[in-house]
C-alpha cells in the first residue's frame, strides 16, 4: 500500500521538470548584450543546462531517489553515456546534449557542469545547514562554477579564480536570503546555519514568519556580514579580466551584489521580496564604464 502511494507521487519518466523560469527572471544578467554575439550561444546553453538540474531538484512532485535518478541520467548524457536517459523529459536531454556540444566546441572542462549536479543532488535530500562553512561549501558547487565557466569562455587565467568564487557565493546567499521564507514554506529547506540561529535564540520555524524577529534579523545581518567579506573580495575581480566586455560584465556583476546586500539591510525578506530595482541595474552600469579606461 505504501509503495503505491510513493509511485503515485512520482512524475512520469518522460516528463520534464521545468519551473518556467527563464534567464529575464533571475536577479543578475545571463548571457547579457554585454557578453560577446559569438559567446553567447554558449552561455545560454550553460543556463539552460543549469536551470534544468536546478528544477529537477527543486521539484516538489519528485521524490528524492527520483531526482537523484534525473540528476544522475543528465550528468550521464553530459558526458556522453546514455544511461538512463529515457527517464529524462525531451528538453532535459536537449539541454545536457546542447551543453555537451557546446563543451566540445569550447573545450571546457565539463566540470563546470557536474560541480552543479554535486550541489542539486545535496537539495534533493539535504534541508538544513549547520554552519558558515556548511554553507559556503555548498556554494562552492552551486555557484561558483558558473563563474568559473564565463572565465573560461572568455579565456581568463587562474588569478580571476579567488574573486570570482567569492562574488558568486556572495549572489548565491544573497538569493538565499532573500528567498529565506520560500524556500522553507515552499520546499522545506533553510539554508541560515542553524548555530547562528540558536545563538540568537531562534529555531529554522522562526523563518516561517511574515516579520523577522529581532533574533532573525541578528542571523540575517550576520550573513550579510560575511557577504560584505566576500564583495570586497570580489571587487578585484574586474581589475584582473582582460576580456573588456566580460570585465565590464563582471563590473556590473559586483555592483548589483553590493546593491542588493545594501538593500537587504534595510529590507524584511521575511515581510516582502528585497530584490534590486531599475536604477540600481542603471547605477551599476554606469559606475561599471571606469574599469574600460
Amino acid at each position: 500500500m505504501s509503495n503505491t502511494v510513493m509511485d503515485n507521487t512520482i512524475a512520469p519518466p518522460a516528463a520534464d521538470m521545468s519551473s518556467g523560469k527563464q534567464a529575464a527572471d533571475e536577479n543578475f544578467p545571463v548571457g547579457s548584450m554585454l557578453i560577446a554575439r559569438k559567446l553567447r550561444p554558449h552561455v545560454h546553453a550553460y543556463y539552460a543546462f543549469a536551470r534544468a538540474i536546478d528544477d529537477i531538484a527543486d521539484n516538489n512532485v519528485l521524490s528524492p531517489d527520483a531526482k537523484i535518478a534525473r540528476l544522475d541520467a543528465m550528468q550521464a548524457l553530459l558526458l556522453g553515456r546514455e544511461s538512463g536517459a529515457a527517464q529524462l523529459g525531451p528538453a532535459e536531454a536537449a539541454s545536457a546534449v546542447r551543453l555537451r556540444d557546446s563543451l566540445a566546441v569550447t573545450g571546457i572542462d565539463p566540470a563546470r557542469g557536474t560541480d552543479l549536479i554535486v550541489a542539486f543532488r545535496q537539495d534533493a535530500v539535504k534541508s538544513r545547514y549547520a554552519s558558515w562553512a556548511e554553507l559556503a561549501n555548498y556554494c562552492r558547487y552551486s555557484a561558483n562554477p558558473v563563474g568559473l565557466y564565463l572565465l573560461d569562455l572568455h579565456g581568463e587565467g587562474c588569478a580571476t579564480h579567488a574573486p570570482s568564487d567569492a562574488l558568486c557565493t556572495a549572489l548565491q546567499v544573497l538569493n538565499h536570503l532573500q528567498d529565506c521564507r520560500e524556500d522553507l514554506v515552499e520546499l522545506g529547506r533553510c539554508y541560515l546555519p542553524e548555530a547562528w540561529l540558536h545563538q540568537a535564540g531562534e529555531t529554522v520555524e522562526g523563518v516561517r514568519a511574515n516579520r523577522a524577529s529581532p533574533g532573525l534579523r541578528r542571523v540575517l545581518d550576520q550573513a550579510l556580514d560575511e557577504v560584505d567579506r566576500l564583495n570586497r573580495d570580489a571587487a578585484r575581480l574586474p581589475g584582473l579580466i582582460s576580456d573588456r566586455r566580460m570585465r565590464l560584465e563582471a563590473a556590473v556583476i559586483v555592483g548589483l551584489s553590493h546593491r542588493l546586500a545594501r538593500r537587504l539591510r534595510r529590507g524584511d525578506p521575511l515581510a516582502r521580496r528585497v530584490k534590486l530595482s531599475r536604477p540600481d541595474v542603471a547605477a551599476s552600469l554606469l559606475a561599471a564604464f571606469r574599469h574600460l579606461v
